[in-house]
């Protein structure tokens, strides 16, 4: 590698380690973080003390986590890979399984504003998304539903409704392209 090109790239490896020095603080703030797991310099944290992480996960740069309220909460499943500038919002629970993958900019939310104030939140249902699931760029997870093991939702999609295990959906709203063994 050329010095010049040592000297302009950003690396990844720098920023990961020393997220990893910072890990014991948030350690001791969230509800739990599993070994082996690095949030790498997060946007926005809220409720975190409602926030469990499991083991090996990797939240990388920009990251949008909240809960909020009594019924806010945040569970990420181990071995889950979280892209850049993702965004989770929890009034109702958003449950996410292990194995998964979300690219960057993908918005999970169970939390709307209201239609009379603007200015409150409201609860749209609790999320669930299983083991293995992939979540293309850009992709949306509105309140209330649930996506099954091993589904794909192709980027730029907006889930609306239930995602069957092994479906790969796509569009907005995200309907079904196909099914895959699961």
């Amino acid at each position: 590698m050329r010095l010049a090109q040592l000297l302009v790239e950003k690396r990844a490896g720098v920023r990961y380690h020393l997220s990893r020095l910072g890990m014991p603080i948030m350690r001791a703030a969230f509800a739990s973080i599993g070994r082996g797991t690095v949030i790498i310099r997060p946007q926005y944290l809220q409720g975190v003390d409602r926030i469990s992480v499991g083991d090996d996960v990797i939240v990388r740069d920009s990251a949008w986590l909240a809960t909020e309220g009594v019924t806010g909460r945040l569970t990420i499943g181990s071995r889950t890979y979280v892209g850049h500038r993702c965004h989770f919002h929890s009034i109702d629970p958003i449950s996410i399984g292990t194995g998964c993958v979300f690219a960057d900019n993908v918005f999970v939310a169970s939390a709307d504003h209201g239609r009379v104030d603007r200015h409150s939140l409201v609860g749209t249902g609790a999320i669930v998304i299983g083991d293995d699931v992939f979540l293309g760029q850009n992709a949306v997870v509105l309140g209330g539903v649930s996506i099954g093991d091993g589904a794909t939702v192709a980027a730029g999609a907006v889930v609306t409704h239930d995602v069957p295990a092994g479906t790969v959906v796509g569009g907005v709203p995200a309907r079904p392209l196909r099914t895959e063994r699961v």
